[in-house]
């Protein structure tokens, strides 16, 4: 994993009765937040965030039950997420910004977009989820359930295949090894928390609501954030930009960063008011 250029020493700030942990990395001027997925943590971003620094000022973090952050326990719910990408944006003066969201980072995007769309300028939606089928919502909760009963280990070496390629983990197994690590260090519970969000959660019948330019990215072989959910998220999002990534799976911040880093300079690099069409995005682009 790439050290971003001149990355300070991770910071905290307090709110209620949650610690977050943070960073802000890079040297540019455009500010950009950056949110993980479910059972991961801010450096999660670094790969991408170390070919932005020229362009952007971005914030990681790590959610609340995860990495460095307060393991709260008990129930979680969206807005909570929510409450604290605004309090950092907030804290370091981020009043108007663009916003990353991977997976469960995703829909806490969509989720940000909807409630909050002045404090936006453009949203970039990664591997995430909206409009699931019947079938798919019935898969994810099943998983959910597993969690939930215990079976965390199994959950997460399953997990490995969805997410990375066999020629990545081949090619890459000190990776493998510190991702292993990295999620030996989760809180069961806080996991299984915040699992039940990314499970539980859709915003398929408000997503075309999200009236900012929007780029939407998923792997050609994600199976939970599927290319047809990133279709219906196109479709509903008007003026919105759609790719997809060939032969990718879930971990495109990992195995696709220098794609993921390309895209968003690409697409941020638009004025608040620009769609993706008057760039020259392609749109209708699969």
């Amino acid at each position: 994993m790439t050290e971003p250029p001149d990355a300070p020493r991770e910071q905290t700030l307090q709110v209620g009765d949650v610690t977050l942990a943070y960073r802000l990395l890079g040297h540019g001027t455009r500010p950009l937040v950056c949110i993980h997925g479910v059972g991961s943590y801010q450096e999660a971003w670094d790969d991408v965030a170390a070919l932005l620094a020229d362009d952007f000022r971005i914030l990681t973090f790590d959610l609340r039950g995860h990495g460095r952050s307060s393991r709260v326990k008990g129930r979680y719910e969206i807005d909570d997420f929510v409450a604290d990408a605004l309090a950092l944006a907030d804290h370091v003066g981020f009043t108007t910004f663009d916003l990353a969201g991977f997976s469960l980072g995703g829909l806490i995007a969509q989720r940000l977009a909807l409630s909050h769309p002045a404090r936006l300028r453009r949203l970039a939606l990664l591997a995430t989820v909206s409009g699931r089928t019947k079938e798919e919502r019935e898969r994810v909760l099943a998983r959910l359930a597993a969690l939930q009963g215990g079976e965390r280990g199994a959950h997460y070496d399953a997990s490995l295949s969805r997410w990375l390629t066999e020629d990545f983990q081949a090619k890459h197994p000190e990776r493998i090894t510190y991702l292993r690590e990295r999620n030996a260090q989760n809180d069961p519970d806080c996991y299984a928390s915040a699992y039940r969000v990314l499970a539980e959660t859709d915003f398929g019948g408000f997503i075309d609501q999200i009236r900012m330019p929007t780029l939407i990215v998923t792997g050609e072989d994600d199976q939970g954030s599927n290319p047809r959910m990133a279709r219906f998220m196109h479709e509903c999002i008007v003026g919105s930009r759609l790719e997809i990534l060939p032969g990718m799976r879930h971990s495109i911040l990992v195995e696709a960063a220098t794609q993921v880093a390309g895209l968003l300079r690409e697409f941020m690099a638009g004025e608040p008011g620009e769609s993706p069409r008057e760039q020259g995005g392609k749109g209708g682009a699969a």
